[in-house]
This record gives structure tokens, sequence and C-alpha cells, in this order.
């Protein structure tokens, strides 16, 4: 039996670069959303509040929102790149931890409701303004819908660290540094405790968080060193092809 590998026609550079730059802004994005929350924080609770401060504070609130959600996109692509960097050290893993962390930042996508607000409060906010005096309670009680929806743990929410924890398995002995794989383990598992007692203790978030943006930054220039110390048309491939022969 001897072993032959596919020609290597393609390269898997590009996407380690564009995986790379995307765990980086995964990060600013997150530490922007964190400045404007703190220069100008919504209210936790009461629909009518709200509307009210959505209303005084729309631009802010409006780039809050996108700057928390817009980085699930590219949590999608680092988990892509992970993917194909990952898979020759253990397939089953990799693709599980993938399978896992993509579906959680695909449903965020899907349902664009962070714990700090949702856009869909926008929309109300203008309509409770515009409306009489006699229709603004309707409007207040969707909004307490959403924010009632926003305190409560979410399955993505949980699915996020989970996938952390399951693709940084193959990360302890894949192509990237070894301890990278390790910090995801410590991440994944804190996130999981974190996202379950999210209301109940939220000092754990409050380290969690941190922590979360320390791995996908330390991954992300990682995947920019896997690119940039591979010579052209020899990145690391995603399998090989065993031929038999007799």
């Amino acid at each position: 039996m001897s072993t032959t590998s596919l020609p290597q026609r393609y390269s898997w550079k590009l996407l380690y670069r564009v995986g790379g730059v995307s765990a980086i802004l995964f990060v600013l994005s997150g530490l922007g959303a964190l400045a404007l929350y703190a220069l100008d924080p919504p209210p936790i609770s009461g629909g009518e509040a709200t509307l009210r401060f959505i209303a005084g504070n729309k631009t802010s609130y409006i780039a809050q929102q996108l700057l928390w959600l817009v980085p699930s996109l590219f949590g999608l692509i680092v988990f892509t790149a992970l993917l194909m960097a990952l898979l020759p050290t253990n397939p089953s893993l990799t693709v599980l931890g993938f399978a896992v962390g993509a579906g959680s930042w695909t449903a965020l996508l899907a349902v664009p409701v962070t714990s700090e607000g949702t856009l869909a409060l926008v929309y109300l906010s203008d309509q409770y303004a515009a409306a009489a005096e006699a229709a603004r309670p309707g409007f207040a009680a969707a909004a307490e819908a959403l924010v009632a929806e926003n305190n409560t743990v979410s399955l993505p929410g949980a699915l996020t660290p989970l996938g952390i924890l399951l693709i940084s398995l193959p990360l302890i002995r894949g192509v990237l540094p070894h301890w990278v794989g390790w910090l995801g383990l410590a991440t994944g598992a804190l996130g999981l405790v974190s996202e379950a007692m999210r209301f109940a203790t939220p000092a754990l978030y409050a380290v969690y968080g941190p922590l979360l943006w320390v791995w996908f930054a330390v991954v992300g220039i990682s995947l920019l060193r896997i690119q940039s110390h591979s010579r052209p048309g020899a990145a690391p491939q995603p399998a090989s092809f065993i031929k038999a022969t007799p």
C-alpha cells in the first residue's frame, strides 16, 4: 500500500487571512460596542423607559446593536478557517466543533436579538413617539416582551462557548500554537457556566466576555501567521486521500 496526496491545486491562505482579520474585527467590534454602552447604557428593564431612551439616543443605540450583531458573521468566518486548518488533526471533533459554533453564529444572525437590546425596538420607539397617548401602552407592552427576551438565557448564547470548547480539543494538537487550544478550553468551559448563570452571577460573565475576546485575538493572529509562513500553494490542506495499490 502506498500513500499519495491529492495535488495541492488550491491554497487556503486567503481563507486563513480573512479568518485572521475577521477575528481581529470581532474583538474591535466588541470593544466599540462596550465603549458606546459605557457612554449611553440603555435601561435593562421597562418597555416604556427603553423606548424613550432609544428616541433620545437613536444613533448610539443603533450603532451598539450593529456592533454586537455584525461580529456573528466574523465568528462564522473564523470557525470556517479553523475547520479547514484543523480537519487533518481530528476530523470528528473539528466538524463537531464547527457545526455547533457555526450554528450559534448563524442563529444570532437569523434572530438579531442581543442581551443589550434589538433593532426591532428602534421601530417600536418610532411608532411610540408618533402614536397618540392612548395607543402608547400597546407599543410599550410589545417593547416589554422584547426586553424580557433580552434578559433570558438564549440557546445561541450557550452554543457559542460549547462550540469554542469542542473546536479547542483538536486545537491542542493542531497547526496553531497548542496553548491556544488550552485557552479555548478554559474560555468555553467558563462560557458555559457564565451563560447559564448570566443573570444570577453577572461577575462570571464579566470575566468570560474579555476572555472570549482574548481567545479570538490570539486565534486571529495565529491564523495570520499560518498564511504568512506558508509558501505559495503549500498552505495546510484539509485532508489527504489514501490510494491503495497492489
